[in-house]
């Protein structure tokens, strides 16, 4: 994941990235996220937009973006989206003003990305219908954990997670590389999205074995763990020696960041 910090620079706040990506890298990871939620950013900051965007795309949502109100206004014409990343003060008009009209033509989730929090702005966003705010600067995972929460009021769970170059359909219970198919078996499928439900915490091999208990009612022991995890690796990781997406907490248990 493209580690982010926030820099501030002409008055504005900036995410920018720590590290850079080649361009084939970056294609490559958007590829495998067709089936992610789509996220409209209406911000007029490049640099907010190209940090969000390479962020939000690792974490499996894929983004479009527009710089201003008559670009946001178009794109939410032509195009289908599932939620909607809205900077309240834009270049050539106003974020309320978009939100206002986006509202009464959908109800669609927005959150506003706000450079001040003050009470006079949150509260007119909210009653234009904004599902959230957050002040810049914000921290990359609260606004994902905001997104998650926004969608899920929506009623539209996120489709597909990206751990690396893995891409887990949620939809279809499936595992992909690229084009191609993991194939995860029924007992891998729902080890890992134990550990993807509970990600970014540590899960012990007891709770771990308590989850995946064989649904034809075979008991899985804490050798078949070890030998699961194994699989798993050897199936998601570049080099399951080292592993980077499963990680072993030494003493405690298993996590994926």
């Amino acid at each position: 994941m493209l580690p982010i910090h926030v820099k501030r620079g002409a008055g504005r706040f900036a995410f920018v990235p720590k590290c850079c990506e080649s361009k084939c890298e970056h294609q490559g990871r958007r590829n495998v996220m067709n089936k992610s939620n789509r996220v409209l950013v209406v911000e007029d900051d490049a640099a907010i937009v190209r940090a969000l965007s390479s962020f939000l795309t690792d974490e499996g949502f894929l983004c479009k973006s527009a710089n201003g109100q008559a670009e946001a206004l178009r794109l939410f014409e032509q195009e289908e989206f599932d939620i909607v990343l809205l900077d309240v003060s834009l270049a050539d008009g106003s974020g309320f003003v978009v939100c206002s009209a986006m509202k009464s033509k959908k109800d669609i989730p927005i959150i506003f990305l706000t450079a001040s929090g003050d009470e006079h702005s949150v509260v007119t966003g909210l009653e234009l219908g904004a599902d959230d705010y957050i002040a810049k600067p914000f921290r990359p995972r609260e606004l994902v954990s905001r997104i998650k929460n926004a969608l899920r009021r929506a009623g539209k769970p996120q489709a597909a997670v990206s751990l690396g170059d893995v891409r887990v359909d949620l939809e279809r219970g499936a595992c992909f590389r690229g084009d191609t198919d993991l194939c995860l078996s029924a007992l891998e499928y729902r080890l890992l999205l134990t550990l993807i439900n509970n990600r970014g915490h540590v899960l012990t091999r007891a709770q771990l074995l308590e989850h995946i208990w064989d649904v034809a009612g075979d008991f899985v022991n804490d050798n078949t763990l070890t030998v699961y995890i194994k699989r798993l690796r050897e199936k998601l990781e570049a080099d399951p020696q080292t592993p980077c997406v499963i990680k072993t907490v030494r003493g405690v248990g298993y996590k994926i960041d």
